[in-house]
C-alpha cells in the first residue's frame, strides 16, 4: 500500500486524569514513508523490477529458440542461431548490469518469512545468477568454435576461428544441460512466487510486481 502525499491523519487522544478525548490532526508527508507491500515489506526499486521482468522475457525467448534448435530448416538455421545468440548476449549483459545495480542499491529487507525460507530463497537467487552468467559463456565458445560470424545487422563480427568439433561439441552439450537446469530452477522460482501470492497471500510477489 502507498501513503498519499500530504494526507491528514486523525487521532483521538485521551487526556490523563480527565477522561476527555480530543481529536487531533497530523499531516503525513509521503516522502517520509516507504512504500509497503500488503505483507508489510518494502517493494523493490523501479530499476530492479524493470530488469527482472525484461530478463524474464529474454529468458523465455532464448529458451524457446534453444528448444527449437533442431526443428529449424537447414536454410534458415544459421539465421535463428544468430538470433538466439543475440538474445542470449542481451540477457547476459542485462544480468551484469542487474547485479551491479543490486550492489549499488541493496534490495529491500526480506519479507516476513522464516529463516529457513529466507536462506532457501537466497540460495535459489544466487544459483540463478550463477547459471545465467555461466551458460552464455559456453554458448559464446560454442558459437565461435562452430566457425560462425555474429551478424549485428549493420556490422558482422567475424572471429576468424576455424570450426573445431573437439571444442564446440562438449561446450554445446554443457550449454544445453545447464540451460535445462536454469529452466527448472526458474520454473520452481515462479511457482514459489505464485504459491506465496495465491496460497499464503503474503504479498511477496507484489514486492516485484510492476
Amino acid at each position: 500500500m502507498y501513503f498519499v502525499s500530504q494526507s491528514r491523519v486523525s487521532v483521538w487522544v485521551t487526556r490523563p486524569g480527565t477522561g476527555h478525548q480530543s481529536n487531533q490532526e497530523y499531516r503525513v508527508n509521503s516522502s517520509e514513508v516507504l512504500p509497503m507491500s500488503s505483507a508489510g515489506g518494502a517493494r523493490y526499486g523501479t530499476w530492479a523490477i524493470t530488469a527482472h521482468w525484461v530478463m524474464f522475457v529474454l529468458l523465455v525467448v532464448v529458451g524457446v529458440l534453444g528448444l527449437l534448435h533442431d526443428s529449424w530448416p537447414k536454410n534458415s538455421q544459421a539465421f535463428w542461431i544468430n538470433v538466439h545468440a543475440l538474445f542470449g548476449l542481451s540477457l547476459w549483459i542485462l544480468l551484469i548490469f542487474r547485479y551491479i545495480g543490486r550492489l549499488r542499491f541493496p534490495p529491500p529487507p526480506p519479507a516476513d518469512q522464516s529463516s529457513a525460507m529466507q536462506k532457501l530463497a537466497r540460495a535459489v537467487h544466487l544459483t540463478l545468477y550463477a547459471l545465467l552468467f555461466i551458460i552464455p559463456i559456453f554458448g559464446i565458445v560454442t558459437f565461435i568454435w562452430h566457425g560462425r560470424s555474429l551478424d549485428l545487422g549493420l556490422v558482422q563480427l567475424n572471429f576468424g576461428v576455424a570450426k573445431n568439433r573437439a571444442i564446440f561439441e562438449p561446450t554445446e552439450d554443457i550449454h544445453g544441460y545447464l540451460a535445462y537446469c536454469v529452466f527448472g530452477l526458474a520454473t520452481a522460482h515462479a511457482l514459489a512466487a505464485l504459491w506465496h501470492h495465491f496460497i499464503k497471500h503474503d504479498g511477496v510477489l507484489r514486492r516485484m510486481w510492476p
